[in-house]
């Protein structure tokens, strides 16, 4: 898992350079299409993708994103109306029947469909228009690192090509070095605040809600510890019963809208007592933790997500667990 963090910068960057050509294509006919609605269709980190791209895709194409759960077309046999639309299907291996199955249907039923796989010539590239190979290289480790973050650059790249976005388009050409950046930041001061506890929150809003989800994830995978993501708003809810004096809390700020609300949001965790983590300088009184600045609103988690795999991966190993081998997972998984 360790080598394939720190291959990350490399592989977005071969992602750019080769792969550029097939996403220009598929963007290209999203942008004649100009679908009325988009569909996606995923799971595990690869519907924390979807999620990420679903806010990117709402706010910079003004199209809205509906995630469609696989089990439709494979256990239901339903038909969905789909004529007109497109449906973005995201899986590392390509390989699962349910989300074939989904691809297929969204086909049939008149869907342009597009697949983000890490898998040339897999089943669900096949069943699709468009397939887009995110070039992540073999991924051994049962905790995808390197894979949802090519899945994500992917996504996004195909959103440049599809509006015309010059800027996204220039942003993530420099991420690579971004991401680089972001290998370097410790998080290990989260360690300490994580002794005696048996679960944490992660929060994040709009792009930065998939980072948290994908974050709770790998916490869970790697770490065998409860972790839960929320909305930076909705913890204020419900789940705010839950924290406690020295409850341990995550906040994942990007440089965007959202990102004095969750320095707010932060702080007022801290005055109740929590032992609160952000990525951001504009709060008071939570812990600050380094991150690596992108200039871009829809770049900006991106890096997060790649610090905060280096922090859950060593303190794995602090915890005496195999973040390479976490009991009872497999890397490759075949729902129906």
């Amino acid at each position: 898992m360790r080598q394939e963090i720190l291959e990350i910068p490399d592989a977005a960057a071969r992602l750019l350079d080769a792969g550029d050509g097939v996403i220009a294509a598929a963007g290209r006919q999203l942008r004649a299409l100009s679908p009325p609605v988009v569909t996606t269709v995923a799971r595990g980190s690869s519907d924390h993708a979807a999620s990420f791209l679903k806010y990117a895709t709402e706010l910079t194409a003004g199209v809205p994103v509906a995630s469609v759960g696989p089990s439709i077309a494979s256990i239901y046999g339903a038909k969905l109306k789909v004529g007109g639309t497109a449906c973005l299907t995201i899986s590392q291996s390509g390989k699962s029947p349910d989300i074939v199955a989904m691809a297929q249907a969204a086909r049939a039923g008149g869907a342009l469909t597009i697949a983000i796989t890490n898998t040339a010539g897999s089943p669900l590239a096949e069943a699709s228009d468009h397939a887009i190979d995110i070039l992540a290289g073999e991924e051994k480790s049962v905790a995808a690192t390197k894979s949802f973050v090519n899945s994500a650059v992917a996504g996004l790249l195909l959103l440049a090509h599809w509006t015309g976005d010059d800027a996204l388009h220039a942003a993530l050409r420099n991420l690579p070095q971004h991401l680089r950046n972001a290998v370097d930041c410790d998080w290990m001061g989260i360690a300490k605040a994580l002794t005696g506890e048996n679960s944490l929150f992660f929060l994040g809003r709009g792009p930065s809600a998939a980072i948290a989800n994908e974050a709770a994830l790998k916490f869970k995978e790697t770490c065998s510890m409860h972790a839960e993501a929320y909305s930076a708003a909705e913890v204020m809810h419900g789940p705010l019963a839950l924290v406690g004096p020295g409850f341990p809390v995550v906040a994942l700020a990007a440089r965007d809208a959202s990102e004095r609300s969750m320095a707010e949001a932060a702080d007022l965790l801290t005055g109740k007592g929590a032992s609160t983590f952000i990525t951001s300088a504009l709060a008071e009184k939570a812990a600050k933790l380094p991150f690596a600045a992108t200039g871009h609103p829809l770049t900006d988690p991106l890096p997060l997500i790649v610090s905060f795999y280096g922090f859950v991966e060593a303190f794995a190993r602090q915890r005496g667990l195999n973040p390479d081998q976490p009991p009872n997972l497999r890397k490759v998984t075949e729902t129906i």
